[in-house]
């Protein structure tokens, strides 16, 4: 069923509103923070750590699906662990304003929520929040072998979060580390061009009225990307990899009417060219950012059902 012609008209308005990211982006994290809801429920099941790096710590928050406090994180070992990267363009979200997300994604998986409060840019751009991701995942890892563990190991990520998670992905093949088990890329963020002359088809049809539109995504990537040399590194934008061999067993989920649609369907056509083991699905009727929604959403439902099917094959296979 398509978007009625009154949603669409409201959408329409939405997206057309004069937001320039580039001199707003402070205020759209100001407005994040404002609405940020009190804990009121579940706080037994999040606790806040940060991985100590030179000169800068990196926070995040663990959410369990259990009905306990992680008082040691050897605890780890009870459990299958989702590494997230939160979405905001690589400039807006934090742990906080993702904290109902990771937790709801904790509770439908049965699976520990490690969130990665990572720095953003402009104040630190490209390569920092890939830095502090591959050091979150490097450590999680190591917790896992301290702990002796043998439950698998899934990145996830939603918009530019999916970039992140994609890239780190890469990074560790191309340092020869070994990549984690699995990735969950929701509607990612993977490409470096968004203009008129994109390649793709969805920035032309899906860049002026659903919301996020193309011009917000080329703000972003300005703001992310301090060089065209940094924007033309595939940490930066996963399909200008020189090869997608070497990737963990990937599920991704795109939106219907989101820019970045294509795109990621296109790396999924990479993954499973390059011999990964690969599932691509598109999620009709939705905008960019829908798993966002209300939990009983239909398409909220279809995606969490769609996770769990891939994280119970991954663990039969």
């Amino acid at each position: 069923m398509a978007i009625n012609k009154y949603i669409k008209t409201a959408l329409k308005t939405i997206s057309n509103m004069d937001i320039d990211i580039k001199k707003d982006y402070k205020l759209i994290r100001r407005l994040e923070r404002a609405v940020k809801r009190p804990r009121i429920k579940f706080t037994y099941q999040i606790a806040d750590y940060q991985i100590k790096t030179d000169g800068y710590n990196i926070p995040i928050r663990i959410f369990s699906p259990a009905d306990n406090v992680i008082e040691n994180l050897a605890n780890i070992k009870k459990y299958p662990v989702i590494i997230f990267f939160h979405g905001g363009g690589w400039v807006t979200g934090d742990l906080d304003s993702y904290e109902k997300i990771c937790l709801r994604i904790s509770r439908r998986t049965g699976h520990i929520v490690v969130a990665a409060g990572y720095r953003l840019a402009p104040e630190n751009p490209f390569p920092a929040a890939l830095i502090d991701c591959h050091k979150t995942v490097r450590t999680v890892i190591r917790w896992h072998k301290v702990s002796g563990s043998a439950n698998k190991i899934t990145l996830m990520g939603d918009s530019a979060g999916g970039n992140l998670a994609a890239a780190v992905s890469l990074y560790m093949r191309d340092r020869g580390e070994k990549p984690v088990d699995r990735q969950i890329l929701i509607y990612p963020a993977v490409y470096n061009n968004h203009t008129e002359t994109s390649p793709f088809v969805s920035v032309a049809e899906n860049g002026t009225d659903y919301v996020l539109t193309a011009k917000h995504i080329c703000d972003y990537m300005d703001l992310y990307c301090s060089s065209e040399k940094d924007r033309s590194s595939p940490y930066c934008a996963p399909l200008l990899s020189h090869s997608f061999s070497g990737q963990p067993d990937t599920l991704i989920l795109t939106a219907q009417y989101d820019p970045l649609r294509d795109e990621g369907e296109e790396y999924g056509r990479k993954l499973k060219e390059a011999g990964n083991k690969v599932s691509v699905f598109r999620i009709e009727d939705t905008l960019h950012g829908y798993l966002s929604l209300p939990a009983t959403f239909s398409a909220v439902k279809k995606s969490y059902d769609l996770i769990n099917e891939f994280l119970k094959e991954g663990d039969e296979g």
